[in-house]
């Protein structure tokens, strides 16, 4: 049976790591087309249940983002609108360098993969608890 919400993510590791009672949303896509992506999802009604720009890593210095959302929709909820908005908003402030990231060894991508799924297991540590 499918868990109560969604994986909206850009992060390889994370449907590597969990099973098919996860339903993960997986592309590869930009830090901040996850964001639009969740936003997208937000005006369809789903929920916001994990905050977009959780941990303190900035947008600007990992690769990789993992939000999760409702799996049911239902109406417009204005709370997780202003959210993620906001979190676009803050994205927007930083100066995103792609170029920068091809600098990177590829143990520095599991490195930012692995911050990403820990942020990740304890929001859906608290959101099975729920």
């Amino acid at each position: 049976m499918k868990k109560d919400y969604i994986i909206i993510t850009n992060n390889p590791l994370v449907p590597q790591m969990l099973d098919e009672e996860h339903e993960v949303d997986y592309s590869e896509i930009s830090y901040e087309d996850v964001l639009g992506k969740v936003r997208d999802r937000i005006h369809e009604g789903h929920l916001l249940l994990s905050h977009p720009l959780s941990g303190s890593v900035k947008p600007n210095e990992t690769p990789y983002k993992s939000v999760m959302i409702s799996r049911k929709a239902g109406k417009l909820d204005e709370r997780s609108l202003s959210i993620i908005e906001g979190a676009i908003r803050s994205c927007a402030k930083f100066e995103f360098k792609s170029e920068k990231y091809r600098e990177f060894m590829p143990e520095t991508f599991k490195d930012f993969q692995l911050i990403d799924w820990t942020l990740l297991q304890s929001a859906i540590s608290s959101a099975d608890v729920w």
